[in-house]
């Protein structure tokens, strides 16, 4: 399964940087949370964890979801799409919490003809997030 070899790491079609788009779906109730980037190093740790670890493009390393907040996103399953080249993560997401805002999705901006509002509430202010010890509620 492991190993910078491994088969079904060869079989995603990865970009041209490297990367692959990856989305973060709640498995139990379908909401899509957030939506990240992926390198090789970044899907065979979330294979071998069984929490999402992703490549952040902006600090150029991989980030474990939840290293800094304790929101870890548990993997229940992985599936790639017909192309080979999205992979869809089904999680368990700790503290109900995906997004640094404080939000339980990074999609809670909706378009209302004329402007984007928010949609849904912050759950907890990201100042508490970010300055406390790393334990989700």
């Amino acid at each position: 399964m492991n190993g910078p070899n491994a088969k079904w790491l060869n079989k995603v079609r990865w970009d041209e940087h490297g990367l692959v788009p990856v989305i973060a779906q709640e498995a139990s109730t379908g909401d899509v949370l957030m939506f990240a980037w992926m390198n090789r190093d970044a899907l065979e740790r979330t294979a071998q964890l069984g929490e999402a670890v992703y490549w952040s493009r902006s600090r150029k390393k991989l980030w474990h979801k939840g290293e800094e907040s304790g929101h870890v996103q548990k993997v229940l399953e992985m599936r790639l799409d017909c192309d080979e080249d999205v992979i869809l993560l089904k999680i368990e997401q700790a503290g109900g919490i995906a997004c640094h805002t404080g939000r339980h999705s990074c999609f809670f901006q909706k378009f209302d003809g004329a402007q984007w509002t928010a949609a849904d509430p912050v759950l907890r202010d990201p100042q508490q997030i970010y300055s406390t010890p790393k334990t989700p509620e």
